[in-house]
């Protein structure tokens, strides 16, 4: 096909530009026109086909700051934030470890278990801050529950102490003195006032608050017993009724004062407790032991017990004067 516009001269590829299929050309000097000698178009446009995208940041830009492209600056997800001091884990804190120290000093129990309990709720609220650390009311509640699991075994340690002393303070405890009859003499072997040296008939045994002087024994007061009451039952087979006559005075200096608790058992030879309460029995002259005595009054009367009837006076009586004193045996004859 000849050249419409003239002939080619030598080192011309296509002055004209390209040619379409049909062989029409395209000037060249406009941009997207046949014939275009400069850059192409797309080459000055980012994105569009022709440009490499490894080349923006280098050669453009255009879509720096633009939302949705390269370069945007977006906020960085996932990443732990960095929490503040928590202020109010460190007053829990603070509290529940003065309460600590408040509830292991017996005197000052009552300002630690208050200071306790104000700590665990402080350092609890400071978990629920946001943005706070929460290593400090951790701390705290730790503290909160082992100073309160403390002061208890301070309380109960105090408490003890308190009813020792209380039980010292009602009854001598074991610490008694005793009184024989100018005539009776005890055994010389081992100590007096043991089942196996007891006591003679008539000894008078003293605690702080009370004085009992067993006065006599009947061993043989199953007909004395029968003949008080037509209720009372007649003694357990192989069993015989004995009257201890006891004296209990009252020396104590209670303004309001005090029955006695006053106790006679009986004590087999083979070790075994008889009480007056093992058979309700009513003794003639009975022993009252619930009216009040005051400084200086006294009661006598009768107690009934029910003992083997073999071995009835080989037994000795245990006596206590006061509800938390010693036992001391004393002869039945």
């Amino acid at each position: 096909m000849t050249n419409p516009t003239g002939p080619v001269e030598p080192g011309d590829q296509n002055p004209q530009g390209p040619q379409d299929p049909q062989g029409q050309s395209y000037p060249q000097g406009m941009p997207g026109q046949p014939g275009q000698q400069s850059q192409p178009y797309y080459q000055s446009a980012p994105g569009q086909p022709g440009q490499s995208y490894s080349q923006w940041p280098q050669d453009q830009q255009y879509y720096q700051g633009q939302p949705g492209y390269p370069g945007q600056q977006y906020p960085q997800y996932g990443q732990p934030q960095t929490k503040e001091k928590n202020t109010v884990g460190l007053i829990g804190l603070i509290i529940a470890v003065i309460g600590f120290i408040f509830a292991c000093i017996p005197g000052a129990l009552i300002l630690g278990w208050i200071l306790l309990p104000i700590g665990f709720i402080v350092s609890l609220v400071s978990l629920f801050l946001k943005g706070k650390k929460p290593g400090l009311g951790i701390a705290g509640l730790i503290v909160s529950v082992v100073g309160t699991v403390v002061g208890f075994s301070v309380f109960f340690l105090v408490v003890d102490d308190v009813v020792d002393d209380a039980l010292d303070e009602i009854g001598s405890g074991g610490d008694v003195s005793v009184a024989v009859p100018e005539a009776a003499e005890t055994d010389g072997d081992g100590d007096a006032g043991t089942r196996e040296n007891p006591y003679p008939l008539g000894s008078t045994v003293t605690d702080k608050d009370w004085s009992v002087t067993i006065n006599s024994v009947d061993l043989d007061a199953a007909a004395a017993i029968n003949g008080e009451n037509s209720y009372n039952d007649p003694a357990p087979e192989g069993m015989t009724y004995i009257l201890v006559n006891v004296t209990i005075n009252y020396i104590g200096d209670s303004d309001g004062g005090e029955m006695p608790w006053t106790t006679v058992d009986y004590v087999t030879p083979d070790g075994n407790t008889i009480s007056s309460t093992d058979n309700f029995v009513m003794a003639p002259d009975s022993l009252d032991t619930i009216s009040e005595l005051y400084k200086g009054g006294s009661t006598s009367g009768n107690i009934a017990l029910a003992v083997p009837q073999e071995t009835v006076g080989d037994g000795v009586l245990a006596v206590s004067p006061g509800m938390l004193s010693g036992k001391t045996f004393v002869s039945v004859r």
